[in-house]
């Protein structure tokens, strides 16, 4: 499987009468438009649990400018019927587009059971924070045996304001927050707060901010065709 690089994810609430239409949707038709895309690998749609939106939904991509192709975009300023019509009933969406920091943890070809996922965003110089993160969090998170793989991403400031005609159906735009923690899981576990991550000094967990902690249970996935040539 290809190594993924990019990433979009989005969160959204479903209208409550609308969400076994939804995930009719989701499944038999835009899920797989999108991973049949060049450049894309796979996508994952999660149920959120507790606080968390109801669905954290993602694509993995070869590299983040995959996301900002005219294929990527043709799909988006064309939507279906179908897609208009359940872009319709997302609430409190937010949609971002990711560039890979670092990765740490298995080769995955199959989505995992559950995730847990931080969003966050750093007061000051976050460098050093950063690099915490690359040499302490994510491979000290990696060697527990319930932790399956951890990769810490951040935002395409550029690419996720684009502009498209399902934007414009759905109403949101991106999230606050500039970084991304996306841990995949084989049990689920509490929301995991800075505090609790190992190799992060309390100076380190003082300077996050706009904390999003969530978590969720794999509700479906879905491989590229062709994203079956190197590990990810």
């Amino acid at each position: 499987m290809k190594q993924a690089k990019g990433l979009m994810g989005f969160w959204a609430d479903i209208d409550p009468p609308y969400i076994q239409e939804y995930r009719r949707w989701h499944n038999c038709e835009h899920m797989l438009e999108r991973v049949s895309i060049p450049g894309f690998i796979s996508g994952r749609r999660y149920c959120g649990v507790g606080d968390a939106a109801m669905f954290f939904m993602y694509y993995e991509t070869e590299t983040p400018d995959v996301l900002a192709s005219d294929a990527y975009h043709a799909a988006l300023n064309s939507p279906t019927p179908w897609t208009g019509e359940a872009l319709k009933h997302f609430r409190n969406p937010a949609r971002n587009i990711y560039r890979l920091i670092e990765s740490a943890g298995s080769a995955l070809r199959d989505a995992q059971p559950f995730v847990a996922t931080i969003r966050f965003n750093l007061a000051g110089n976050d460098a050093s924070i950063v690099q915490d993160y690359v040499s302490k969090t994510l491979p000290e998170l990696a060697a527990r045996p319930e932790f399956k793989r951890v990769r810490l991403w951040q935002v395409d400031e550029g690419i996720s304001g684009i502009m498209t005609s399902e934007r414009k159906i759905y109403g949101g735009g991106p999230g606050s927050q500039k970084y991304l923690l996306l841990m995949e899981l084989m049990a689920e576990l509490p929301a995991m707060e800075p505090a609790k991550l190992p190799g992060l000094t309390p100076t380190s967990v003082e300077k996050h901010r706009d904390i999003f902690t969530e978590g969720g249970w794999l509700d479906f996935a879905l491989q590229s065709p062709d994203a079956n040539t190197k590990p990810a």
